[in-house]
């Protein structure tokens, strides 16, 4: 899984300094509103979920004041009424796409994510039909430089917690991988240990992957900015092989 966080790491750099900003925003907005509503609470303390949601807002650096206004808002009587919703297909040459969207129109976001599956070589399919091809673990980034312990001493502590895997190849950040009945825990661990967390979420990780020449894998991950660029998608997973040679394409 090391390519897929070196990947993820690249998207989240870049999208800190572009337009994409603003659709971070919006996204960690809607997942503050579907906490509060789902948790029936704005009380942070009290709803797991928007703890998260509030850890992923921070880690983007989306300010305070708009934070609060987000939960205030979601808390009340004109809280905007969002739907989760998936969706599975393949793009082309073969790669299994899952796509989480949070929206408050139904119909406008399975014509456009039937669209863009379309205009890009690619078919929508039925609900369930590629679930099977991911398995669904808990993700948390770390900033290396608020970990005060060895790295090794960090992972052993952290299997008591749930750990399944340790990504720390990269230069800035730790990437911490659980099974999805630890991630509650492995959550608590975490700030009881006082490590700030960047970034925490439910992924849906590829159990096999596959891996294309660079020229038709650039094509993927276009695939999936394009995905990623409509406002209703809040998560992109695929099957795609996140090779060295790839991520270095990408970074040129």
């Amino acid at each position: 899984m090391a390519g897929h966080s070196k990947w993820s790491n690249i998207k989240r750099k870049k999208g800190a300094a572009d337009v994409k900003r603003a659709k971070q925003f919006n996204r960690v907005l809607k997942e503050i509103a579907v906490a509060v509503r789902e948790g029936k609470s704005g009380d942070p303390d009290a709803n797991p979920a928007l703890r998260n949601a509030i850890v992923n807002a921070k880690g983007i650096n989306l300010p305070k004041d708009n934070i609060e206004r987000a939960i205030k808002k979601a808390s009340g009587a004109e809280a905007e009424n969002y739907e989760e919703i998936s969706f599975e297909g393949y793009g082309p040459y073969g790669i299994a796409f899952f796509i989480e969207c949070t929206t408050d129109n139904t119909n406008r976001t399975v014509a456009n994510i039937r669209s863009i599956f379309n205009k890009n070589g690619g078919n929508l399919g039925t609900n369930g039909s590629l679930e099977f091809l991911f398995e669904r673990k808990g993700v948390f980034t770390i900033q290396k430089d608020v970990i005060e312990q060895d790295l090794e001493e960090l992972e052993l502590e952290l299997i008591e917690h749930g750990l399944s895997e340790i990504d720390s190849e990269g230069d800035d950040a730790v990437v911490i991988y659980t099974e999805f009945s630890d991630y509650g825990k492995m959550a608590s661990a975490l700030e009881q240990m006082n490590l700030e967390i960047q970034s925490t979420r439910l992924e849906r990780i590829p159990l096999n992957t596959v891996e294309l020449p660079i020229d038709q894998a650039k094509k993927i991950l276009e695939l999936e900015e394009k995905f990623e660029d409509d406002d209703d998608v809040q998560n992109v997973f695929h099957n795609l092989e996140i090779s060295d040679a790839l991520v270095e394409a990408m970074e040129e």
